[in-house]
Order: C-alpha cells, then sequence, then structure tokens
C-alpha cells in the first residue's frame, strides 16, 4: 500500500526512516553487549524531547509504553472524589477510570454530550461540576468525530481541579498551550509516527503535589538501585509512575518522532493536517456526505454512510487505507504530506 493513499495515521502513523535508524542502533549496540546503563540514556533523551513539545519541565515527564499506561496511572493516583469523564471517549479513557472506580478509590461521572459531534465540550463537563469533583479526563481530539477540545476554556471552567488529557489525537499536529492541563498523556504510535511501545505522560506541578501513584515499582522509588530489601520513599518526579525500565528501543524511536515535528515546526504540521482535513470535511460535504466532524477538529474527518462498511471496503480495494466506526460511519487521517489529489479520489471513491 502507498504511503500516498494512507489516510489512517489516527489508527496509526507508519513510523518514519528517522525513527527505524533510532531503534536500530539500539538494538544493534545491546546485540554488541553495551551496558544496559548507556541505553538506558535514551530515556533520559525521550524526556527531554517530550518535554520541548509539551512545553513542562523534564522533572514532570515520564516515558511511558502507550497511553493506557498512563491514563491507568493517572486514575489510580488522584485524590478520592468524583471524576467526570466524556461517555464517548475511547475505551482507553474509559476503563482505568472505572477500575479506579471498582477499586472503591474515586466515584465515576460520565458525561453525555449534548451535541454528540462534539463530546467533551466545556459546557458539558461545566454543567456537570459537582463539589466533589476532583479531576476531569479528556481527548484533546475526538477519535469518534475529530472534535478538538478547548483545553484553555476547560481549566477556566473547571478551575483548581485536576485536569487529565488523552493527547494521542493531537500530540505533533495540533499546537497548542498543553500546560493548561494537569496530565498529559500520549502514546506515540500516531501522529508522532513512533511506532508501538512508544509514548510519555506529563504532569504539572500541581499534579504532582496532589498524586500519589498506586501503581509505583521499583523504578519509582528514590536509591532503586540500591537492593536493601527495605521500602524507599517515592521519587518527587514524574518517574515515580514507573513500575519498571522500559526499552530503550522504544525511547530511543520517540524522541525520533518527536525530533521529527519539531524540525519540521508543529505549527507548520499543525496547519497543514488542519488544512488537509478541513479540505477533506468540504468535499464530502459537497458530495452529499453526511459530515460528522464539526468545525473545530484537528486531522480526523468522519462521514457517516448508508452502507458504511461497503464503502470501507471499496476504498480499501482502491489502495486507501481508513477506519470503520461504529458500523456506520468511516474515519479518515491525512497527514500534512498526504497530496491533495488523494483527498479527491478517496472522496470520489467513497461517495461513488
Amino acid at each position: 500500500m502507498s504511503l500516498a493513499r494512507y489516510l489512517n495515521y489516527a489508527s496509526f502513523g507508519p513510523p518514519t526512516a528517522r525513527v527505524l535508524a533510532a531503534a536500530h542502533d539500539i538494538d544493534r549496540r545491546a546485540a554488541a553487549g553495551e551496558p544496559a546503563a548507556g541505553l538506558h540514556a535514551a530515556d533520559d533523551d525521550a524526556i527531554a524531547a517530550a518535554a520541548g513539545l509539551v512545553g513542562f519541565p523534564a522533572r514532570g515527564v515520564v516515558v511511558s509504553p502507550n497511553t493506557s499506561t498512563g491514563l491507568m496511572q493517572a486514575a489510580f493516583a488522584v485524590p478520592a472524589g468524583r471524576v467526570l469523564v466524556p461517555r464517548a471517549e475511547f475505551p482507553a479513557n474509559l476503563y482505568p477510570w472505572r477500575r479506579a472506580a471498582e477499586a472503591g478509590r474515586i466515584s465515576l461521572g460520565l458525561v453525555e454530550a449534548a451535541d454528540p459531534r462534539r463530546p467533551g465540550a466545556t459546557e458539558d463537563i461545566a454543567a456537570a461540576l459537582t463539589p466533589d469533583t476532583v479531576a476531569v479526563a479528556v481527548s484533546a481530539v475526538s477519535f469518534r468525530t475529530g472534535f478538538r477540545a478547548d483545553l484553555a476554556a476547560l481549566r477556566e471552567a473547571i478551575g483548581d481541579r485536576l485536569l487529565v488529557v488523552d493527547a494521542i489525537q493531537a500530540m505533533g499536529v495540533v499546537d497548542q498551550d498543553w500546560t493548561a492541563a494537569d496530565v498529559v498523556v500520549s502514546g506515540g504510535q500516531k501522529w508522532l509516527r513512533a511506532g508501538w511501545g512508544t509514548g510519555f505522560a506529563a504532569f504539572s506541578d500541581r499534579a504532582l503535589d496532589r498524586l500519589v501513584p498506586a501503581l509505583s515499582g521499583w523504578t519509582g522509588v528514590t536509591d532503586s538501585g540500591v537492593y536493601s530489601g527495605e521500602e524507599h520513599p517515592r521519587r518527587a518526579d514524574a518517574r515515580r509512575f514507573t513500575m519498571t525500565n522500559g526499552s530503550p528501543a522504544a525511547s530511543a524511536a520517540l524522541a525520533a518522532g518527536i525530533r521529527d515535528v519539531v524540525e519540521a515546526g508543529v505549527g507548520r504540521v499543525a496547519a497543514s493536517v488542519a488544512g488537509k482535513a478541513a479540505m477533506l470535511r468540504r468535499a464530502l460535504a459537497d458530495r452529499g456526505a453526511e459530515v460528522v466532524t464539526p468545525e473545530e477538529h484537528a486531522g480526523i474527518v468522519v462521514a457517516r454512510f448508508a452502507g458504511a462498511a461497503a464503502v470501507h471496503a471499496r476504498l480499501a480495494a482502491a489502495g486507501f487505507s481508513t477506519t470503520l466506526i461504529d458500523d456506520d460511519r468511516v474515519r479518515f487521517s491525512p497527514h500534512g504530506n498526504t497530496p491533495a489529489d488523494t483527498l479527491a479520489e478517496a472522496v470520489a471513491v467513497a461517495c461513488a
């Protein structure tokens, strides 16, 4: 399949040459017997790259193997109280909170969307707030409709409560102030094109002050290299949210994926992706498709079709990679380098 017809970056972004080279270099060095301590310097490199991308200090950033792990860490660390989560979230941002509620650590409030195209809209969250609400968890960009949440408005609406953001559908293709959030979690396998097993979590000072990780292992404590058998205190920085060492190859790949985006310019990439998505959104609407993606979007465009499964199969037969959502919608997610004529061809096939 040609990457020119690849319209599925919201599902998985094929790794770049730089990412492949970085991961291979770690594997090559490991195969040659290089000590693990030297290989794990890649963790510090990835943390520095991620911190620069989201604008958090490095002490507030930790590598994570995926988005789910970071969200599970957050869910089992928030203070006791009520946590609000839109019901239309991707399951990765639902099950951690459900499991924390089952464990008796929190109570969970699922927020319904007044407008199904805008799950996690500020007005819906604000209306659901109660005095015992301690945190709100939302996606920066909805996997279901492409709606882009207004993090600054959410911060104003919820006040001093913790704002937890699943950022995977926005990271690298949305240019915004991430520090409006207290916890920003992202895998690297989608828009950052860093491959599976990569990701990070970033914590504000407020989050580090309030969150006490239940899922903290031997690498999350002070003097982790002292094997005394005694319990050590948790670390003061974000590495308290680790259970063990991760993969240096994954860290190297994440750093490489982030650097690709930073060197291209986050603003330029974001504008290009949003422009391609807007072009696709208009073209689908002009051909009579029911577009469910609102104007506040990033790189995801979703359209409802009668016989969506057949439309999805027809696109695949023509060489286009897309995602079928809930059996009645097709999701398109082009990147900044997707050719404009590719979008026109995809619309023609989908609406034939």
